[in-house]
């Protein structure tokens, strides 16, 4: 008997036995397809869009209006959205670049930007992988006009849900009251 015949015995023995080979081969190919689907909804769940009129998807003012809340004003941005993302343990953060000069803060790699529970106090981080980095656009070059950015957060456990109130902090800088969708 040659090594082909002895190997298809065996598998034959597997079969017989219950099919455990099988049984296992399928889990491991259904674990890489979810795994699969988790990346994209992370990636592309919380996508938004490109508005252009003078309001975000959460309704807040533009931050070129007096009224602009917390520092969306003083960063140059318009907030598109905070919104959960890759089943609830990821906060999708988009936002829309109207002053590059002062919105150059939000793309530098050295300020760690994370959201403060404004409930509970907690603090959710933007995660950093070995072969991704930062889960965020940071910016080898300038900022552009009218183009939208984004920043991931670590959702661990669940803990935000929709309606939370957060406040970003980014150095010194701080948007509050950011309501969660």
């Amino acid at each position: 008997m040659n090594e082909f015949e002895d190997a298809a015995g065996t598998m034959a023995e597997r079969k017989k036995a219950g099919g455990y080979g099988r049984v296992v081969e399928v889990l491991t190919s259904l674990s890489i397809t979810v795994a699969g689907i988790m990346v994209l909804v992370a990636l592309l769940g919380g996508c938004a869009s490109g508005r252009a009129g003078g309001y975000g998807s959460s309704g807040m003012p533009d931050a070129g209006d007096a009224a602009a809340p917390g520092g969306e004003g003083k960063l140059g941005i318009r907030m598109e959205g905070l919104r959960l993302s890759a089943a609830g343990y990821m906060l999708d953060f988009r936002y829309r670049v109207l002053d590059p000069d002062k919105a150059a803060a939000l793309l530098d790699r050295k300020i760690r930007p994370y959201l403060l529970d404004e409930a509970t106090g907690a603090q959710l981080g933007v995660p950093d992988t070995a072969k991704l980095g930062q889960l965020r656009t940071t910016g080898r070059n300038k900022a552009v006009v009218d183009r939208n950015y984004f920043i991931m957060f670590a959702n661990p456990g669940r803990q935000v849900q929709p309606g939370s109130r957060m406040t970003l902090v980014m150095g010194d800088a701080r948007i509050e009251s950011l309501i969660v969708e």
